[in-house]
């Protein structure tokens, strides 16, 4: 969901690639001979499902890649992508099922290339990635244990970059080692993240990052003057009031940023008695990755899993249970829990909305939140902070030990 980490403009440019460039690129860059090639779902960059042609010279190569062609705006930014991208790396290694890179003929894990677009040259970074089996979240209702489950993922996933250091990373490219069983963080527990360019993650300005909600209101006007750009105001003041008086308070650390409803992908399989159970077998767009705080983590969460949700204002307490059995929350951190999540669903619903004046080709994909995403605020909005936050605490308290659920 990222577009690089100043103000978003028309100075954005998505790619638009047709499938036999972007075959021609998986041929130049990469040296792999494409079968067959699809676009898939992207809000700001360009992803295509390839699958790759079986040669003698390519036994041991991908049989399944995306194409990944981010925009010219966060093509800028090589820096903060290899970081990204090793960061991939170093957790898939650590048994979280996040895509591995594959080297270009270069030895490079990015590429830059530069089309012709008429009245100028553009150019945009390619990578290409492993693809991860499974359906996104979206497209299943999902449990309670579920939602606990992710939120104590979400959780492992910050703990396991908790000690990272800007030094030099190891290698990359490796085939993929995460496999079906691994728990993720079982592996590499005792290791830390080591990158000379971890200070790219320092993203300042970086629309999507939770701690620059009051930029927002340079965007107000694509909402229209109606009620919802009165809730949206209302929120941001709050987030001026309450919550960023308190950010020294919060405990830093690496966010994924974009824990939602797309990016997490699900297999399913068979209980014992026959009924369908769910595990992670993906997570998707590390673009957003920045540093941030905990509690911003378990925020993001909360609010897309909240998305598709029949019963929304739950939600939150199963996430929160999970997110706390690895990261318990501090109290300070605990009040701002409520402003966060409702900051989180401005920032999607004023950008999404902002994002559909500038593409409107793509506006199905750009208001998927928006479909049930001004509800749910609204309705976060009507009860209060005081009422949403009993039932969180109190449905997660049900998950400590001795307390019947």
């Amino acid at each position: 969901m990222s577009s690089g980490d100043g103000q978003q403009s028309q100075a954005l440019t998505k790619p638009a690639f047709s499938e036999v460039q972007a075959s021609a690129i998986v041929d130049s860059v990469f040296g792999l001979k494409v079968s067959k090639i699809q676009p898939l779902p992207s809000y700001d960059d360009q992803n295509f499902h390839v699958c790759i042609s079986r040669t003698k010279d390519t036994t041991d190569g991908p049989n399944e890649c995306v194409l990944k062609i981010n925009n010219t705006e966060s093509s800028k930014t090589p820096d903060l992508i290899e970081v990204q991208s090793h960061i991939m790396m170093f957790l898939r290694a650590a048994g979280f099922p996040t895509a591995s890179v594959y080297r270009t003929k270069g030895d490079h894990i990015t590429s830059l290339t530069s089309i012709d677009s008429g009245s100028e040259i553009k150019s945009y970074l390619v990578r290409l990635l492993t693809y991860l089996p499974g359906r996104p979240i979206a497209e299943i209702p999902i449990s309670s244990q579920l939602l606990y489950e992710i939120g104590r993922l979400a959780a492992k996933l910050d703990k396991t970059l908790e000690h990272s250091e800007g030094q030099h990373a190891g290698q990359i490219g490796r085939k993929p080692e995460w496999r079906q069983g691994v728990h993720p963080g079982s592996q590499c527990s005792n290791q830390n993240f080591h990158h000379p360019q971890l200070s790219s993650l320092h993203r300042e300005n970086f629309i999507w990052n939770l701690k620059n909600v009051p930029l927002l209101e340079k965007y107000l006007y694509a909402l229209g003057q109606n009620r919802k750009r009165e809730i949206v105001e209302q929120v941001i003041q709050l987030f001026k009031d309450e919550v960023m008086t308190k950010l020294s308070h919060f405990r830093e650390c690496i966010n994924h940023g974009d824990l939602n409803d797309h990016n997490i992908l699900i297999e399913s399989s068979k209980s014992a008695c026959g009924d369908a159970v769910y595990q992670v077998s993906g997570i998707l767009d590390f673009d957003d990755m920045s540093y941030g705080y905990y509690v911003f983590e378990v925020a993001i969460t909360i609010m897309y899993m909240m998305i598709e949700s029949k019963t929304p204002i739950q939600v939150g307490g199963h996430v929160l249970a999970g997110f706390e059995s690895v990261i318990p929350l501090t109290p300070v951190e605990r009040g701002a829990l409520f402003l966060l999540v409702c900051s989180r669903f401005c920032q999607s619903l004023v950008l999404a909305a902002y994002s559909c004046h500038l593409y409107p080709e793509n506006e199905e994909y750009l208001m998927i939140t928006a479909k049930t995403g001004w509800r749910h605020l609204q309705q976060m909005f009507d009860m209060g902070q005081k009422a949403v936050e009993e039932i969180w605490f109190e449905t997660a308290k049900s998950y400590e030990p001795g307390i019947s659920m």
